[in-house]
């Protein structure tokens, strides 16, 4: 899966603070989201990040918002 820096990921499950949205700040072996609610940063295994993906809104789209 074609996943880059700055593309924000909509996941599957909502994070506490009621947000789906995620913004990928790194990539590799794992990947470091910041939740786009409340600000939370997280690091995740990239296989349970690619598991929970429910849409990918690339990097270009998401400048243009």
């Amino acid at each position: 899966m074609n996943i880059r820096v700055g593309d924000v990921l909509k996941l599957k499950k909502k994070h506490p603070c009621g947000s789906l949205e995620w913004e990928v700040l790194r990539t590799g072996a794992d990947i470091k989201l910041k939740c786009l609610g409340c600000g939370r940063m997280t690091m995740q295994p990239r296989s349970s990040v690619e598991k929970s993906i429910r849409s990918i809104q690339p990097r270009d789209s998401a400048e243009r918002m």
